[in-house]
């Protein structure tokens, strides 16, 4: 995946950030934050839970510090209200219900898998529309 860039790759990383996305929460109720809320209710925290969730802080920590370093701090705020005002178009031309939380949660989840993808693929995003290489790319 990292020699050669295409949609196919594009999608592949959203696929992967949606996962992670959707298995730290979504609102249906069946997500690692529901699983561990209702553990620690009924006091059943246990290693297997706490291994979950080292391996769910290890992909939000590879997805973040890549999505960061790529785009930059300026970047992730144009990527985010990029998003944002494409989700704001969607509700005022009443393709979404701006009073279904439920909705705009899944919404707001799926937009955070795209900026995460957005960010993994940023650099071969770059290098296919301006040529330009970064220092970090390596011919093998």
């Amino acid at each position: 995946m990292a020699g050669k860039f295409d949609l196919f790759g594009l999608v592949w990383r959203f696929a992967l950030a949606l996962v992670l996305v959707l298995v730290t929460f979504n609102p249906s109720g069946h997500s690692y934050f529901h699983w561990v809320r209702d553990a620690v209710a009924a006091g059943a925290f246990d290693p297997l839970m706490a291994l979950a969730g080292v391996a769910l802080a290890i992909g939000w920590v590879m997805f973040l510090k890549a999505t960061h370093r790529s785009l930059g701090s300026l970047g992730l705020i144009l990527t985010s209200a990029f998003f944002a005002a494409f989700v704001w178009l969607l509700i005022d031309r009443g393709i979404l219900e701006a009073d279904s939380t439920t909705a705009i949660s899944w919404i707001v989840l799926i937009v955070i898998a795209a900026v995460l993808a957005v960010g993994m693929s940023w650099s071969h995003i770059r290098r296919r529309l301006s040529g330009q290489v970064d220092v970090d790319d390596v011919d093998d």
